[in-house]
């Protein structure tokens, strides 16, 4: 159903089953899969390729302009995966030259008043929380959860299983599969809860929770712990997707804990 106070440009491309409610704006280099549910006061603009079976709600903005002075009208994309969900106010600006797109996987939750930046490639079953402010560039790796409120400066990758804390302000990479917490912020312990969600048995849990031993707390430089990891502990998925992150970190990876303090203090 589209209403009829809604304004579709007629180059728009609609698959069967899309619902447009009243009071949207949809431009026409447009494209949204099926059974995809556009609620009232969105705007979705050029560039806009949107998957099948999601939720966009009021006040959202898909594919609004870079607020990157470097912008100079080049063509470029904004994506978002299906069975994703934007709730209120979310912004997702499409790419620059850089990457010519900004992502968004499927089965995505973006809470209220999320804004994606340009180029920022998200992967899938991503949560981020109201009112998180992702700069231009950031990558996201699968099933990662970023609190409400935290800020994530440019060019910053986060890994796959990753947790944020809420209100964190993210300047440096985050691992893959640990919690990240305090300020400034810092490996907090391995998110062996999201893991066991997700279906990791007891023993690769017990192996990413070695893997992060030795590369935070062994009191080892960071490349003599990463030799040290793929020297001792035997090869596995997990290994080579922490080592190549760490090792691939033009930034740095965040900070490990302060002596003293025990990793998953306070955060049960």
């Amino acid at each position: 159903m589209i209403s009829p106070l809604a304004h579709i440009h007629p180059a728009a491309r609609l698959a069967p089953g899309v619902i447009v409610e009243p009071f949207t704006t949809i431009y026409g280099d447009v494209e949204i899969g099926e059974n995809t549910w556009i609620g009232p006061n969105v705007t979705i603009m050029d560039g806009a390729r949107i998957g099948a079976h999601c939720q966009i709600f009021p006040g959202a903005v898909v594919s609004g302009v870079p607020q990157d002075l470097k912008f100079v009208g080049e063509i470029t994309t904004a994506h978002v995966g299906d069975y994703t969900v934007l709730r209120e106010c979310v912004t997702v600006n499409r790419g620059t030259v850089d990457r010519g797109r900004t992502v968004v996987g499927s089965h995505c939750l973006l809470q209220a008043y999320v804004h994606i930046a340009h180029d920022c490639l998200v992967g899938n079953h991503c949560v981020i929380s109201n009112a998180t402010q992702m700069a231009g560039h950031v990558q996201v790796g699968d099933w990662a959860i970023i609190g409400g409120t935290s800020a994530i400066q440019q060019f910053t990758n986060i890994g796959a299983h990753a947790f944020i804390a809420g209100g964190s302000l993210v300047r440096k990479d985050v691992p893959p599969f640990v919690k990240a917490a305090r300020e400034p912020l810092t490996y907090a312990g391995v998110n062996s809860v999201g893991l066991r969600r997700r279906g990791y048995n007891e023993q690769q849990v017990n192996e990413i929770h070695e893997l992060y031993r030795i590369l935070y707390l062994s009191g080892l430089p960071l490349f003599e712990a990463l030799n040290r990891i793929e020297a001792e502990l035997p090869a596995s998925t997990e290994r080579e997707q922490m080592v190549t992150f760490v090792r691939a970190a033009a930034r740095g990876i965040i900070k490990g804990p302060s002596r003293g303090v025990l990793p998953e203090e306070g955060l049960d």
